[in-house]
């Protein structure tokens, strides 16, 4: 019974983690989201600037992503196709972002319009979700999922 009691515990522990923060304290949460915000805005234009320097700075060391054709990536390989990207796109706007916080958490959903130097299709948008977690004192993304969607 003791066990019992226990995973009940660990369980209840683990759904207050992971629920939404109350509205008190998101407003606490003012100055991570505009952090994350402008974070966002950044990385979608150094699509087209090739600059490397945001990347490396809002992902996190141990990251790990999914590009719209499903194959997994790493920071260092971002920082890479980051530098090399402005060959290939004109630019890369942030249409809109939402932001949640849970915690120590933040889930980060937002769309992007790209247009393309060459190739078809000429314009179109990437769908993405970003997982930002606060640790050693700083937001920074852990995890990515980018989509392909219509214009």
């Amino acid at each position: 019974m003791k066990a019992h009691s226990a995973l009940i515990a660990v369980c209840a522990l683990a759904s207050a983690a992971l629920a939404p923060a109350p509205a008190a304290s998101q407003s606490g949460n003012a100055a991570a989201e505009q952090f994350i915000r402008l974070s966002e805005k950044q990385w979608a234009e150094s699509v087209a600037s090739g600059d490397a320097s945001v990347v490396q700075r809002i992902l996190a060391e141990d990251f790990v992503g999914v590009d719209p054709k499903g194959r997994f990536y790493r920071k260092a390989q971002m920082v890479e196709e980051t530098r090399s990207a402005p060959k290939y796109f004109l630019s890369n706007h942030l249409n809109d972002v939402q932001v949640r916080f849970y915690g120590n958490m933040a889930i980060a959903q937002g769309s992007e319009t790209w247009e393309r130097r060459t190739g078809e299709p000429k314009h179109g948008r990437f769908v993405w979700t970003d997982t930002w977690l606060r640790r050693n004192g700083k937001w920074q993304i852990v995890a990515a999922e980018d989509l392909t969607a219509p214009p």
